[in-house]
C-alpha cells in the first residue's frame, strides 16, 4: 500500500495524500500518533497568524500555513531502516501525522520498555508541561492553581502534585472535568469556586477569561506562568491596580527553548519526559478517542473543534494498520 501523510488543504478541510519517505537517516514506520489538539486547531482552521508562520514550523513540516500545509510532532513509529542500534525500537518522532516517514536520528528518541505506544503520543504535552514546570521554579508546600484542564494543565497539574506539600487546584469552566482530575488525584474547581490567594498559578485556556482570573485568583508576589498559545488573539488585561499592588509576576513559558532554569539539551529533556510517562499508567486516561489513520480526514475538524454541548477530547490519538 502506498504511504500517504495528512495535509491541511483549506480552513476546516483535511486529505490524504501519497508520501514517499525520501533522505532522512531514519525510516519509521507508524504505529500511533497524538493529535495536539490546541495548536493543531489553529493549523486546521487557519489561525496562525502571519506573523507567527516562521515561529510555528514543526520539524518535518511540508507546505506553509496559508494552505496546503502537513502538520503535526506526536508520532510513535518502529524503526525500519537507520543506525544498528535503533533498528527495530520503537521510538517517538517530531514528525506529522503519515503512515511511514524517513526523518534526522536526532529527532527520534527510543522509547523506554515500559511505555505502551498510545501514551507514548502524549510525549510532547509531557514535555511542555515539564518545560513549563521548569520555568515556574514550583516550591514544597505552595497554593497553586493550574487553569485549564487540557492535556498540557493536567499533565502540569500530575507533576505539581508529586511535590511534597504542594496544594494543587485544577480550574476549568467544563464541570465534567472534575471526573479526569478525579482520576489523576488532583482537585477541581469551576472558575467561581476557584480558591483565592494562590502563590503559583499556570494558566493553559489561551482565552482572556482565564488569564483575568489567574490575575484574581493570585496572592500578593505570586508568580502566573503563561503556557497558553493564542494565535492571532490579544487578550485586555487589567494590569492596573491590584497587579501593580500585589508585586505580581506574569511569566511566559514556551517549548521551543529548553528552560534556563536547567541545563538539560531538548533530547535529554524530551527522555526524561517519555521516562515520566513510563511511571505513570494513570496518564492513559487522558487518551482517545482511537481514531483509524483512514477516517482522519473526515473527523479532523470534530476532534479538534467540537460544536458547542459535545464531548471535548482531551488527547485523540491516530492508529495506523
Amino acid at each position: 500500500m502506498t504511504d500517504r501523510a495528512l495535509w491541511h488543504v483549506a480552513a476546516g478541510r483535511a486529505e490524504l495524500r501519497a508520501a514517499e519517505p525520501a533522505g532522512g537517516e531514519v525510516v519509521v514506520r507508524a504505529l500511533a500518533s497524538g493529535i495536539s489538539r490546541g495548536t493543531e486547531r489553529l493549523v486546521h482552521l487557519g489561525r496562525v497568524p502571519p506573523s507567527e508562520f516562521e515561529g510555528m514550523r514543526c520539524p518535518n513540516q511540508d507546505g506553509d500555513f496559508s494552505f496546503p500545509v502537513k502538520y503535526g510532532y506526536c508520532a510513535v513509529g518502529v524503526v525500519e531502516r537507520g543506525p544498528a542500534a535503533l533498528i527495530g525500537r520503537r521510538v517517538f518522532c517530531l514528525h506529522p501525522h503519515q503512515s511511514r516517514f524517513a526523518l534526522p536520528a536526532s529527532l527520534c528518541t527510543a522509547l523506554p520498555d515500559a511505555l505502551p505506544d498510545a501514551r507514548a503520543c502524549l510525549g510532547a504535552n509531557m514535555e511542555t508541561a515539564l518545560n513549563t514546570l521548569w520555568d515556574a521554579a514550583p516550591l514544597p508546600g505552595e497554593r497553586a492553581l493550574v487553569i485549564g484542564a487540557g492535556v498540557v494543565g493536567l499533565l502540569a497539574a500530575r507533576l505539581l502534585s508529586r511535590i511534597p506539600g504542594m496544594a494543587v487546584t485544577v480550574v476549568d469552566r467544563d464541570a465534567g472535568k472534575a471526573a479526569i482530575c478525579a482520576a489523576l488525584g488532583l482537585a477541581f474547581a469551576t472558575p467561581d469556586a476557584a480558591p483565592a490567594g494562590q502563590e503559583l498559578i499556570l494558566h493553559a485556556t489561551a482565552s482572556e477569561a482565564g488569564l483575568r482570573l489567574a490575575l484574581d485568583r493570585a496572592a500578593f508576589e505570586a508568580r502566573i506562568v503563561e503556557a497558553s498559545w493564542f494565535g492571532s488573539a490579544e487578550p485586555a488585561l487589567p494590569l492596573g491596580g491590584p497587579f501593580h499592588r500585589k508585586r505580581l509576576r506574569l511569566i511566559s513559558t514556551q517549548v521551543g527553548s529548553v528552560s534556563p532554569a536547567i541545563r538539560r539539551t531538548h533530547g535529554e529533556r524530551m527522555a526524561l519526559a517519555l521516562d515520566l510517562l513510563a511511571a505513570d499508567p494513570a496518564l492513559d486516561a487522558l487518551l482517545g478517542p482511537f481514531v483509524p489513520f483512514d477516517d482522519l480526514p473526515g473527523r479532523f475538524t470534530a476532534l479538534v473543534d467540537p460544536p458547542p454541548g459535545s464531548p471535548q477530547p482531551l488527547c485523540p490519538v491516530v492508529t495506523y494498520s
